[in-house]
């Protein structure tokens, strides 16, 4: 027996896993090794959340700064600056992390989870099965699904990855005809370059053919060539797999919960996939924790969770959405016809109305708990604003829409506070 099992050791699952060590919770994590060396590029933001959810370690030696070059519609630029994360070393540091906060760590396969009200039965290769009452999915796009969720237009990345010559680390990203490319070099020689294609209509040759397709394909860039400088592939490799957006049905019981990619998974072009999978990974602890110590907030502890996972998952696909509407030149291409109208037509970012807002009563998190409070509705927040510089908006957005002066409702607030909440209200389309 052990208090709760996650299940994947990716940012997702640790992050939970340290979130609910600070809570006091005992957890084992169980998570196989990566299966192949990956570089993924990350920006300032994503090491940011890292750190602060307890990942010190796994950034210790993992992120390259690399300056990014950018073809898109026709149009070059090499303004972005993103961090080359060595996926490998990040694991390791990520396990260390881990190690360090108290968490047992069981390196093995999962074959089975069966589940009950009473907990859940977990089988791992080779090993006596595991018990525990509470259960965390964490297994990312492996993770079994649960029913017909919302699904984006299919999508494949097909990884290709050598040993070239030692050179500058540096990254880029180009839209092609069908698809668009990812790429990147480290330091070493390593070389990596992703397409993403539609599954239906990139017309893909069998899996014999594949490398030397995607090498053709690859050869056949002129900024793809330049960035590898035509040197010798040694030792090529070729990994396929899904970058669908897809968002499942349900995301959390009575006693589990989804985080991660195996809550939502979106399409990579609309931002950070690890700073996608954090957003939903940060909330869970204090989800778990009200479905373990308060039991009669269950109801608005699971509401709270799939609410923010479901409005986490629309911001990203209509932010992916608007990327690819930027790309002008291949309009009847099903690839780019097929994703910039999904998954709606509902703006990013819509204009602020003050007089607009509502107050409701809307779960929030208090003091590692779910709770229950009144928060500010906006239109770029549908799920309420509770709180900015620690001051609750409701009561005062209340006063101003009674007609109370703004100098009179802020005038308890601190110099901080009064010049941040003032901001807030600005953007949200106040008149003073």
């Amino acid at each position: 027996m052990t208090d709760i099992v996650i299940l994947g050791a990716g940012p997702a699952g640790a992050a939970v896993a340290l979130g609910l060590r600070r809570l006091g919770h005992g957890v084992t994590l169980i998570s196989e090794w990566r299966r192949f060396a990956a570089l993924e590029g990350v920006s300032v933001r994503v090491l940011e959340a890292l750190r602060s959810a307890g990942l010190q370690h796994a950034l210790a030696d993992a992120a390259l700064p690399s300056q990014r070059q950018v073809s898109w519609n026709g149009q070059q630029h090499a303004q972005n600056i993103e961090y080359l994360l060595d996926r490998p070393v990040f694991d390791q540091g990520l396990r260390e992390d881990l190690r360090l906060a108290g968490v047992a760590l069981i390196e093995g396969r999962v074959l089975t989870v069966q589940s009950s009200a009473n907990g859940h039965r977990i089988e791992i290769d080779g090993r006596e099965p595991l018990f525990a009452p509470f259960f965390v999915e964490a297994r990312g796009r492996q993770a079994p699904a649960i029913g017909k969720g919302l699904r984006g237009p299919e999508t494949v990345s097909l990884l290709n990855r050598w040993q070239g010559s030692p050179g500058s680390t540096a990254s880029a990203v180009e839209s092609l005809e069908d698809g668009w490319a990812w790429m990147a070099r480290r330091a070493d020689g390593q070389c990596y370059w992703q397409w993403t294609v539609d599954v239906a209509s990139a017309g893909l040759p069998g899996k014999a053919m594949l490398l030397d397709y995607c090498r053709q394909r690859r050869q056949g860039s002129t900024l793809a060539t330049a960035f590898f400088a035509g040197v010798a592939e040694a030792d090529l490799q070729l990994h396929a797999r899904s970058s669908t957006a897809i968002l499942s049905p349900q995301v959390c019981g009575e006693n589990w919960i989804r985080v991660g990619d195996a809550a939502m998974a979106v399409d990579p072009l609309s931002g950070n996939g690890i700073f996608q999978s954090l957003s939903s990974a940060l909330q869970a602890p204090a989800v778990i924790n009200t479905l373990l110590c308060k039991p009669e907030r269950a109801a608005l502890a699971q509401r709270f969770h799939q609410q923010r996972v479901e409005q986490l998952f629309l911001r990203f696909a209509r932010i992916g959405r608007d990327f690819y509407a930027d790309e002008q030149r291949w309009l009847d291409q099903p690839f780019w016809q097929a994703r910039r109208n999904w998954p709606d037509a509902e703006v990013a970012h819509a204009e602020a109305d003050f007089n607009a807002l509502r107050i409701e009563r809307a779960p929030v998190l208090r003091d590692g708990l779910v709770d229950e409070a009144e928060v500010v509705i906006t239109v770029d927040q549908p799920l309420g604003i509770w709180h900015v510089q620690g001051v609750e908006v409701a009561p005062l957005v209340q006063r101003l829409k009674q007609g109370e002066p703004a100098g009179q409702v802020l005038a308890g607030l601190t110099v901080e506070q009064g010049r941040m909440v003032k901001s807030w209200l600005l953007a949200q389309g106040f008149k003073p």
